[in-house]
Parts: structure tokens; sequence; C-alpha cells
């Protein structure tokens, strides 16, 4: 359902309705209720991820739970919903480190049984504020305590020699590798310089139109999660990049470009707007390749350009800004760990007694 009149995101929303609209028929019939609900409130993608993840529990009760082992899963009601217990939910949460499913055998790590059991708490929770449930059961296990990870990023250094080997590549590369990295590598390379340089996701950056870049002002219009707006500023080395390859490979490919995608910024080698699955690739490719001691995502530039700011100017709330993070508490605890050095001193800067 695309066409010349749709941005990206508004071919992503339609897509992920859709979608939703797919699971939901496989759901009971009262779960349309919820999901109007929260409607105002999430993006399309995100209440996809809340389908999946409740289509996921209501298999758990027909495969674990005999009293509904004969039932389909659209034919499950609220009274049985009412009739968990805790044990259930424990039992359920025990359930996601491992299944199996119509497409094999799956696996869920802390984080994503913390999210299907999140989604799970909000679901039963609006039947409960509905006083269609007399408890919301879900509320009554404890949520699996998270690990924090160390934060992978980029030093300095490592920016500086992913970018300079990655400009020199060719030279080690022979027949049909050369060939297409000769094609990719403008691209490439102002893809990778607009990620460490003004940290964007990479659904920002595949979502990018060329009228969404303004050179008078080195600014960039992209569309946050949920669908807000944002303007952000980029460098002289940013500015550079995109520049080489709009006026180069681009301004060939744009000509070229199949029906709907002429104003994509970044295109792939079929000549339509590159997927973040190509992203991600592209960037797993170099890094893996120059800077194998990190396995580096395009989300681990991001934190590679959260960090660079927060050291260059020491204002967390100017990080948490640019890189779009709602709540400040998020970005305080991702870049907490650099003050490390500025605690240290601390410990010296007040003299108890005088020498």
């Amino acid at each position: 359902m695309s066409g010349k009149n749709l941005t990206y995101h508004e071919e992503k929303k339609i897509e992920n309705t859709q979608r939703l609209r797919s699971i939901l028929q496989g759901l009971p019939a009262y779960a349309k209720d919820y999901f109007r609900a929260i409607e105002n409130t999430s993006s399309p993608r995100t209440r996809v991820s809340y389908a999946y993840d409740l289509q996921v529990f209501f298999r758990f009760l027909i495969d674990e739970n005999p009293a509904l082992k004969d039932k389909k899963i659209h034919e499950i009601t609220l009274q049985e919903l009412d009739k968990l217990t805790s044990g259930d939910i424990e039992e359920y949460q025990e359930y996601l480190k491992y299944y199996k499913s119509e497409n094999g055998d799956q696996k869920n790590d802390v984080s994503s049984i913390a999210r299907k059991l999140s989604s799970l708490r909000s679901f039963l929770n609006y039947y409960y504020k509905k006083e269609s449930l007399s408890k919301n059961v879900a509320m009554q296990v404890d949520m699996p305590k998270l690990h924090e990870k160390a934060i992978i990023r980029l030093e300095p250094d490592e920016v500086a020699i992913l970018l300079d080997n990655i400009e020199n590549y060719e030279s080690s590369l022979t027949g049909q590798k050369k060939m297409y990295f000769q094609k990719t590598k403008v691209r490439d390379l102002a893809i990778i310089t607009l990620l460490l340089g003004t940290g964007i996701r990479v659904s920002e950056c595949v979502g990018l139109d060329i009228n969404d870049l303004n050179f008078r002002e080195n600014s960039l219009r992209i569309i946050r999660k949920g669908g807000k707006e944002s303007i952000l500023y980029f460098g002289r080395e940013v500015e550079s990049a995109l520049l080489e390859y709009i006026n180069g490979p681009r301004a060939a490919i744009a000509a070229q470009a199949q029906p709907g995608q002429e104003n994509a910024l970044f295109f792939s080698t079929q000549k339509k707007r590159i997927s973040i699955h190509a992203v991600e690739n592209l960037v797993e490719k170099y890094t893996k390749e120059f800077i194998p001691q990190k396995k580096i995502t395009p989300h681990k530039l991001r934190s590679t350009f959260g960090t660079s700011l927060y050291r260059e100017t020491g204002d967390i709330y100017l990080v948490a800004d640019v890189l779009g993070h709602s709540d400040v508490g998020t970005t305080r605890k991702h870049y907490a760990a650099l003050d490390e050095g500025r605690r240290r001193m601390a410990a010296s800067a007040v003299k108890l007694r005088e020498p």
C-alpha cells in the first residue's frame, strides 16, 4: 500500500496497523478493546510487539493449563483469565526461558522475559480497571531483575581507525568485492559518519528523505519514536560526507529509483530505500573488519556519540534532548559512569586537616 504520496513513516504505520489487525484476528475479541485504549499513547510498532507478546501468553495457557487445553486462543474468556493465580504467572515466566512455537525453538533472555511480563501486566490491568477482572494477577509476581550491562562503544581513536580504514578499504580488495565496495563506499561512509556524528537511531536514519536535510543550517528533520518530529544539527564532517554522497552516487541512483522511493536519502543497490537490516549489516561488516575486539551495532554508534557529547559538554540534559530520551533518568543511567573521574577528584578536594 505504498505510493508516491506516502512517507517512509506513513508506510511503516500502515504496515504495522495491518500486521496488528492480522494478529488480533487470532486473539480473543475483547483484546481489541485494549488495543483501541492504548492507541493514543503508543506507536503502531509498539502495539504490534504487545500483540505478539500476548499471543505467546495465550499459547502458553493452552499448552500448559489443563483447563484450557481443548480451547482455541480466541475462545479464552475474561472469566477464565480471572481464575489464574500468581503461580500460573510464575509458571509462565519459567516457560518463557525456552518454549517451542510454530517458528521453532524460542529462547528469551532476562530483558525479553521482563518485556513480555510488562506487556501482560498492562493488558490485564486494563480489564482490572474496567472491573472485568477482580485482580491483576501479574502484578503479584516480581519482575525479573535486570543486570546492568557495560556500555560498549568506540573510543575516539577507534572512531578514527574505523573511518580511515573504510576510506582506504578498496586497496586491500580485488575482483567482485572491490567492485561492490566501490559502488557503496561513499554511501556507507555517509551513513556511518551520520550515525556517529548525530546519534540518531537506525530507524530514524533509514527514514530520512532528501528534503529532510537543510544545508543552510546543517540540520535534519527526523521522526522520533512515537511519531514526534525533531530537528537535529550536524557538523562539518557529517556535512562533507553527506554532500559527497548526495552529489555523487545518490544523484545517479535517484534518477532510476523504484516508484515511490525517489525521495529516500539512502538507497540500497536495488535502487529503493535502504532497510534497517542492511544498515545493521554494513555496520557489522566494517567494524568486524577494523575493530574486531568489539561487537558494534548501529545502537553502539549511538552510544559512542552520546558518550562523546557528554564528555565534551558535561550536560546530561543536552545529551538526553539530542538522543531523544523522554526521561533524563534513562540518559543518566547510561552515562553516569563517566562521572567517575570527577568523583575521584572529590576525594581529594575536601581537606579535613591542614597539613
